[in-house]
């Protein structure tokens, strides 16, 4: 469990497109005008109903705030990826699961299996139910509440709520059960319980947070994300994220305990078991595998594993080809999509890094591969950046540490590189 620490930085954490001015937040007397950036195209973030055009079919986004499903809902999930995609499913940074190669007219008969499921309670709200919280609550006695009750508090207060209709599609909610594995994830409001029943409510990346009552953290969380949408539409910003318009917020005082980051081990645990994956991406077998080894719940990580609450039977989950091994290259090594599904790749991304990680890989620093400059789903703080520059050259770059860059690395060059720099203390 967290103990409040006197005020300090928060750990470094990264969103595309941000720099070092968006960190922080600013007094109640001292605001503002934001000095966002101005949106002027539309919010094109995909979901269960609005899907997204990519070279290999259609794409679907499926919220499941928590990360939470029973297995019920993951095997009509399966059934779903199979019957009108490409028999895959993908795990993504927020706890949520896509579906990929479904027709363009898939989108009614998916909405429908989905509803049948519980998936989709809110057809004006299913693209902002992004919750993420600690996948570990409740299990290993850690932390100051079990956050699951929170997040299906804040999914009903947000699909009733008209406001939150107008959130952006990325706009995240962290809820933290005070142990700080979540809370350093780069999110737009961030609950932490503390001792009591009460929270901390961080806004954006400020370094300090607001003092919330027992019994109404889900409800103080959804009316910062109100206040925001007010505030933003008072000056006239069009901004999606709170880092955007931190100068219009109070952040309050309270000092943030240090967050303490880190995805759960995988293997076995008092309380069941953490399956790990390869790029977020497992096929429907390996997915009816999770299913049927849990006690009735999954719980999709931000780190794309699935801890198993109950769940017993590691070796039928290590025949399927799921990771429960601790340690390995592939720990915290993420990938874009790649080609050939998106047309703004460069190269076929994860097998190269798949080659890279088999071949000369180590543990060690978060490593993200990414075909175009966009460098979709890239993680937060400390990481190794692998940039596709053409179909057989990459560019290794070291965030945050000490920003050394090599350039036009061939296939075996970069996976050297690569496990350099993930070595880095």
């Amino acid at each position: 469990m967290l103990a409040a620490m006197p005020p300090t930085p928060p750990v470094a954490e990264s969103r595309p497109g941000a720099s070092d001015r968006d960190r922080g937040g600013a007094s109640a007397a001292g605001r503002e005008a934001a000095s966002g950036p101005d949106r002027d195209r539309g919010d094109a973030c995909p979901g269960a109903l609005r899907l997204h055009r990519a070279d290999d079919g259609a794409l679907a986004r499926v919220r499941l705030p928590g990360g939470l499903l029973t297995a019920a809902q993951a095997l009509a999930l399966a059934d779903a990826a199979e019957r009108l995609g490409d028999g895959r499913l993908e795990l993504t940074s927020r706890g949520n699961v896509q579906l990929r190669g479904l027709a363009e007219d898939a989108g009614a008969e998916l909405g429908a299996l989905l509803r049948a499921a519980g998936l989709l309670p809110s057809e004006t709200h299913e693209r902002v139910r992004n919750v993420i919280a600690s996948p570990l609550s409740g299990l290993d006695g850690l932390g100051s509440a079990d956050v699951r009750a929170w997040a299906r508090e804040l999914d009903a207060l947000l699909c009733a709520s008209p406001p939150a209709a107008g959130l952006a599609g990325l706009f995240l909610f962290v809820l933290d059960d005070g142990r700080g594995d979540v809370a350093s994830l780069d999110a737009d409001v961030t609950l932490i319980a503390t001792p009591g029943g009460g929270a901390l409510l961080r806004l954006g990346r400020a370094a300090t947070a607001r003092r919330v009552a027992p019994g109404t953290a889900p409800a103080a969380a959804l009316a910062a994300a109100e206040e925001f949408l007010t505030a933003v539409r008072a000056a006239g910003v069009k901004a999606w994220f709170v880092r955007e318009a931190a100068q219009l917020l109070d952040p309050g005082a309270e000092p943030l305990p240090v967050f303490a980051g880190g995805a759960p081990e995988l293997g076995p645990f008092g309380g069941g078991v953490v399956a790990g994956t390869r790029f977020g991406s497992v096929t429907a077998a390996q997915w009816r595998a999770l299913a049927g080894a849990c006690a009735g719940e999954l719980r999709i990580t931000p780190w794309r594993s699935v801890v198993l609450p109950g769940a017993t039977a590691v070796g039928e989950l290590a025949a399927a080809g799921l990771r429960l091994t601790p340690g390995s290259p592939w720990e915290l090594a993420t990938a874009c999509t790649g080609a050939p599904g998106c047309a703004k790749s460069l190269a076929d991304v994860r097998a190269d890094a798949a080659r890279a990680l088999e071949t000369a890989g180590v543990p060690g620093l978060p490593v993200h591969w990414s075909g175009c400059e966009r460098r979709c789903g890239h993680p937060a703080g400390e990481w190794v950046d692998v940039l596709a520059t053409g179909s057989d050259m990459y560019r290794v770059t070291n965030h945050r540490i000490s920003a050394r860059t090599t350039h036009d690395l061939t296939m075996e060059q970069m996976a050297q590189a690569v496990a350099e720099a993930r070595r880095t203390n």
